[in-house]
């Protein structure tokens, strides 16, 4: 179980970082983070862990659980504050560098709020 003040700092971090929370990959990437955070070695696995216990969570397949992350992140990418891009994955939008992947951008959020909230 997440603590409270994670789970808020998580979805303050999602909001800066653009993502609207009525998309879908908003939840899925908010749960997916905080199963990260509680359990880094799932960020591993992502195909074979993270999204099938997402999909059973949210009654849905692992392939939707995939695309509405995946489209979270690219509506991020294009509003989100290029300055937390380039603290949390050392490049911004702003540059040349494509979007993270779903697991790089997992991992990042992740691992910063960890770090953040002293799991270390």
């Amino acid at each position: 179980m997440v603590r409270p003040e994670t789970e808020r700092v998580i979805s303050g971090l999602m909001l800066e970082l653009g993502i609207p929370a009525h998309l879908k990959g908003y939840q899925y990437l908010r749960m997916a983070i905080s199963m990260c955070v509680e359990d880094m070695e799932l960020i591993g696995s992502v195909t074979k862990l993270l999204y099938p216990d997402l999909a059973r969570q949210y009654l849905t397949t692992d392939q939707k659980i995939e695309r509405a992350i995946r489209n979270a992140i690219e509506v991020s990418w294009e509003r989100g504050n290029g300055e937390l891009f380039q603290k949390l994955f050392g490049y911004s939008n702003s540059t040349e560098h494509n979007r993270p992947t779903n697991s790089e951008y997992i991992a990042s959020v992740a691992d910063y709020v960890r770090l953040e909230q002293g799991f270390v």
